[in-house]
């Protein structure tokens, strides 16, 4: 005859089990939305490049983000920087000083790694780690978050960052790529993060 307590005991080892399962599952499955969205912004980085890159260039692109941005209804700090200089910098109103300087964090990040400040956070979360521990970069001038993005121009390479700052990050990143799909006439479709 099974007692109350050796059944409570039982019940009580089912939900361990259970709870572990479901732990190991959610975190298999946050690896594997991780490992997703880095393949797809490296997709992004590949097909999103210019087959020239300038002044005006930068003026268009930066118009378009604001105009995104105001059509969204939100406010963002924008800058496009080519090599060693900036070619547009506009901070929305409703922005804050601050967003300036996470503009500045996120494009060192592009401009160490020549990726996506998202991918190269991403892919820190994903190897638990950070940019103080592997390379000695301090958190006052490196911010691995999305936001900022390579220009990468055709048989030239890579040449600067348009970064945007001001949403909560995969949402700065989804801006930059939406409008540089439009830009570039590169369909969206699965290169879009879900």
């Amino acid at each position: 005859m099974v007692t109350r307590k050796t059944a409570l005991r039982r019940f009580l080892r089912e939900i361990s089990i259970f709870i572990s399962d479901f732990t190991a599952r959610k975190h298999n499955q946050g690896r594997m939305n991780l490992e997703a969205d880095l393949e797809k912004i490296a997709r992004q980085e590949q097909a999103l490049q210019f087959k020239t890159f300038n002044e005006q260039t930068a003026w268009e692109i930066g118009s378009r983000l604001k105009a995104q941005a105001e059509k969204k209804g939100v406010a963002v700090a924008i800058d496009i920087y080519v090599v060693d200089r900036s070619l547009f910098f506009y901070a929305m109103p409703g922005t804050i000083p601050n967003h300036a300087n996470w503009v500045r964090r996120k494009r060192n990040v592009v401009l160490q790694f020549r990726h996506c400040s998202y991918s190269i956070g991403l892919s820190l979360q994903r190897d638990k780690g950070n940019l103080t521990e592997s390379h000695g970069f301090a958190v006052s001038d490196y911010a691995p978050h999305g936001g900022s993005f390579p220009i990468n121009v055709t048989g030239t390479g890579f040449i600067g960052a348009i970064t945007v700052s001001g949403l909560p990050q995969r949402q700065d990143h989804a801006l930059v790529v939406e409008v540089l799909a439009e830009y570039l006439a590169v369909p969206l479709g699965d290169l879009a993060l879900e």
